[in-house]
């Protein structure tokens, strides 16, 4: 449970078991089982047997191609907290040695007995390619499937690299859940109709140098990570791929509250206020910034609230790109530069890493260039306004609005280079807080876009967008609040995620080439007494749907009470004159 902070110690997981700690189109969901849409079983009880979880997002479309699968791990995460990532190195099949249209990583986990929910890492030669977190198992035992195209890592999967897969875990004689995972990649060969995948020219790891350690950089309130890193004395572009993920405190952030009030009520309050970014820096200059997706793991706020359909972003955190290329010209000098990562107002441990996309000239060994222009300021002005309510309560009220734009030129074979990067963002989140800090109700909305500039020698200037929304709405109530035993829980959650992507050239309109609407609606509510169960209950409804410019479109709506889907509806659908067929079992 990660609203109550007296439950949060252990390594920074939450020591009840119970109450411990998946997005766009194209990279692929939750497989649903046989059984999907089956009733209720009679009497069931989401607290102790649940249905294994299931989202309504699409598996990611396979191509009908000649392909290999290697199982590149098949392990199992017993006492492993304190251990070193689990390690071994990945070959390409010599049958399918590519070049490939497509690769694909699919990731299977079960668990029974009792236990958190656990953060979990996947690296290649040291580049962070999957994010994830555990599910919570019941009596009986769950199992879950995630899938992800990770083609765009083919630089690196063209060669033996290292892979790293990081989850700690704890066993003992109360906590005996462990973890059985498999990962294996799918390789699609090339053909005639499916041509090789256009991927970056080098993949460059943002991550921590430890073997003893996972590659991620774990920052306490107020810490960076930095890391030094040499480019291609040829580079024309850079993209930062970021995942950042917040635990114990900020798990929740979006619930945290200012520093004065969560004093006041020390045991159900975070401090640092609710609003969190993310700032990369290059030598020191703020350089591209992200708005972290509020997260909720399997085990937060209320368990029963994702049993069986998951948080959005709880079983595939979806990364941040961050287009660095205004600074490529600087990059390209032969020396190493810093690319710093801070997240603001932390008030816990956040988890980041990432992966460096870099494309080079293929017609000059050197490049060079300048950043003409930075707007984009190290810290945000965030306004926040508390009144107290006659009850004893407080209304708490913050608001964020960011407006900033970097450009650089970078000098190539084919001539003068410019990128200008913007974004705007706006900002709102409204928090009724009660006397005793047990029962809060948030609303937050977190809205903006981000559009690349790029303008060459005899080139109409392009253009690219990004455009989010990423609501969230938070009733929660803690009853009471006696031991790990004795409790009484209630919640409803209300969140989403709507992101477009758009293209234009010249003079010409906009264009969308992708988009995606996930919403997802749940409440629950857990009680025990002396570690009994006296209640526990949950019911949900997503609804998913994403489509592309040429017409592929995928809708699908579940729906689900006492731990088990009762509705699953929808699948392909038709968006313009074409469809496509997405799912399937993994290849």
């Amino acid at each position: 449970m990660a609203r109550i902070r007296r439950w949060r110690s252990l390594a920074g997981r939450r020591p009840l078991a119970a109450l411990g700690a998946a997005a766009a189109l194209a990279l692929g969901g939750l497989s649903a089982p046989a059984w999907a849409g089956t009733a209720p079983k009679p009497g069931s009880n989401p607290a102790v047997d649940y249905q294994n979880p299931l989202s309504a997002l699409p598996a990611v479309s396979r191509p009908a191609t000649r392909h290999c699968t290697v199982e590149v791990m098949r392990h199992d995460f017993g006492n492993t907290l304190s251990d070193p990532p689990y390690s071994t190195t990945v070959t390409p099949p010599s049958r399918c040695a590519g070049p490939w249209t497509k690769v694909v990583m699919d990731w299977s986990g079960s668990v029974k007995g009792r236990q958190y929910d656990r953060l979990a890492g996947v690296w290649l030669g040291g580049a962070e390619i999957f994010r994830t977190s555990t599910a919570e198992p019941d009596e009986d035992g769950i199992s879950w499937h995630v899938d992800k195209d990770i083609t765009e890592f083919a630089p690196l999967l063209r060669n033996p690299q290292q892979l790293q897969v990081e989850l700690g875990n704890v066993v003992n004689a109360t906590y005996t859940g462990v973890y059985h995972t498999r990962l294996s990649f799918t390789y699609y060969l090339a053909d005639a109709r499916h041509p090789a995948a256009r991927t970056a020219d080098q993949v460059i790891p943002v991550a921590r140098q430890d073997p003893k350690s996972a590659p991620w950089f774990e920052l306490g309130k107020g810490q960076s990570a930095s890391t030094a890193v040499a480019f291609p004395t040829n580079l024309t572009r850079a993209r930062l791929e970021l995942y950042a993920r917040g635990g114990g405190c900020d798990e929740q952030w979006f619930t945290a509250v200012p520093d004065d009030l969560a004093k006041s009520a020390p045991d159900y309050l975070c401090g640092g206020g609710p609003y969190r970014e993310v700032l990369v820096s290059v030598d020191g200059r703020p350089a591209g910034l992200a708005q972290p997706y509020p997260v909720v793991y399997s085990g937060g706020i209320v368990p029963t609230l994702w049993r069986p359909v998951p948080a959005i972003d709880q079983f595939r955190t979806e990364a941040y790109d961050i287009d660095l290329t205004p600074f490529a010209g600087e990059l390209a000098d032969g020396r190493p530069h810093s690319l710093t990562v801070t997240p603001y107002s932390a008030n816990d441990t956040w988890t980041v890493g990432g992966s460096l996309f870099v494309d080079t000239d293929h017609g000059r060994a050197r490049t060079s260039g300048a950043v003409t222009s930075d707007s984009l300021t190290a810290a945000p002005r965030v306004a926040t306004a508390e009144t107290k309510r006659a009850d004893g309560g407080t209304d708490v009220a913050v608001g964020v609005h960011r407006d900033w734009s970097i450009s650089g030129y970078v000098d190539t074979s084919r001539g003068r280079v410019t990128t200008t990067v913007e974004q705007h963002l706006g900002y709102t989140n409204t928090d009724t807080v009660s006397k005793t800090g047990q029962h809060q109700v948030v609303r937050q909305r977190d809205a903006g876009n981000t559009t690349v500039r790029t303008a060459g020698p005899g080139r109409t200037q392009r253009a690219q967008r990004h455009s989010w929304s990423s609501p969230i709405d938070v009733d929660s109530d803690a009853v009471s609040n006696v031991d790990y035993n004795n409790y009484d829980l209630r919640a409803a959650v209300t969140q989403g995620r709507t992101e477009t992507d758009a293209v234009r050239s010249g003079r010409d309109g906009w264009r969308t080439t992708a988009s995606t609407d996930d919403r997802l609606n749940a409440t629950g509510e857990l009680a025990r007494k002396n570690g009994a169960v006296l209640t526990a209950d949950g019911t949900s409804t997503e609804h998913y749907r994403g489509s592309t410019a040429a017409g592929f479109c995928y809708d699908r709506t579940l729906r689900a009470a006492h731990g088990w889907i009762t509705s699953d509806t929808g699948g392909i659908c038709t968006s313009g004159r074409n469809q496509r067929r997405y799912g399937g079992p993994p290849a």
